[in-house]
């Protein structure tokens, strides 16, 4: 059953169009996703409210309907827990999302944070950017632990507490304060890329040189640790490309070490790439060998 309405960017979205409706078209139009099913209460609560905003944004961004029974393979890429989930993907990223059905005001309020309907006053003044573009990771800290000390009930603070601590390499403290936010921030989109960020963080930690994985993995092509370890120096120092080829050639020979190792490792790298033409490349090559 579609859940498309007959608003003219509201559409139904299927593996056979997602690469041009939603990656494509995304690098002009942001492209707000709804994953949905059937049987999801929720889900039909939402639906028309989001028909109702992209109606009134007229054409600030696209809406896509995902049936997660449908297309599985999509919500699988996209790592769906829960439905419905919503995600903005903008530049072929995802910008940012939300999980649950939100009442208007919440939506509303999440929208604006990134777009305006076309129809509006256009006023991009960006002077709070260049503001935080000039702060320092240490600096980011400080006013946002005393940001938390003024607001404590505010959590969005302590997530953004936690990006600017990893930013500023504090790794260990950054996933305190992850481990701490409510669940309703658990599926924000910045918490699940610091979350993939820190398990690439933590598995780089304890691993042997680049060039002593490639030495093991020339030697035993089999040996699976080497391989998944070798990935991820790859793609931390700067050749995301040969490190997601690792976990592609573990998918394709041991898909099943480590608990699905390998699937993982590539959810990880497409959260924290910010390149939309690699990421949606290797999408589509994982997805070639999952179904």
């Amino acid at each position: 059953m579609s859940q498309a309405s007959e608003n003219t960017y509201v559409f139904d979205v299927t593996t056979a169009n997602f690469e041009d409706a939603v990656l494509k078209a995304s690098l002009t139009t942001p492209i707000l996703v709804d994953f949905w099913a059937s049987w999801c209460e929720p889900c039909k609560a939402l639906s028309p409210l989001l028909d109702k905003l992209a109606a009134e944004y007229n054409g600030a961004f696209a809406l896509a309907k995902v049936d997660v029974d449908a297309e599985q393979q999509i919500a699988a890429m996209f790592g769906i827990r829960s439905i419905p989930t919503v995600m903005l993907v903008k530049d072929g990223q995802v910008l940012d999302g939300f999980a649950g059905a939100l009442p208007e005001g919440q939506l509303r309020e999440f929208l604006s944070r990134h777009l305006q309907p076309l129809d509006a006053a256009e006023d991009d003044t960006p002077e709070p950017a260049a503001e935080i573009e000039a702060e320092t990771p240490e600096g980011a800290i400080n006013r946002l632990q005393q940001a938390i000390a003024a607001e404590p009930d505010t959590a969005s603070l302590k997530l953004d507490l936690a990006v600017a601590l990893m930013h500023a390499g504090r790794t260990d403290a950054a996933a305190a304060e992850l481990d701490g936010l409510p669940a309703n921030l658990s599926v924000d989109p910045r918490a699940v890329r610091l979350r993939s960020e820190l398990e690439l963080a933590k598995a780089a930690a304890g691993a042997p040189s680049a060039a002593e994985l490639r030495a093991r993995v020339e030697a035993n092509p089999a040996d699976a640790e080497a391989r998944d370890q070798l990935g991820v120096r790859l793609l931390l120092e700067g050749d995301p490309a040969a490190g997601m080829d690792q976990w592609l050639e573990l998918l394709k020979t041991q898909r099943d070490w480590n608990d699905g190792a390998a699937k993982k490792r590539l959810l990880a790298a497409f959260t924290t790439l910010n390149d939309a033409e690699l990421v949606g490349r290797y999408r589509r090559k994982m997805a070639s060998l999952l179904f």
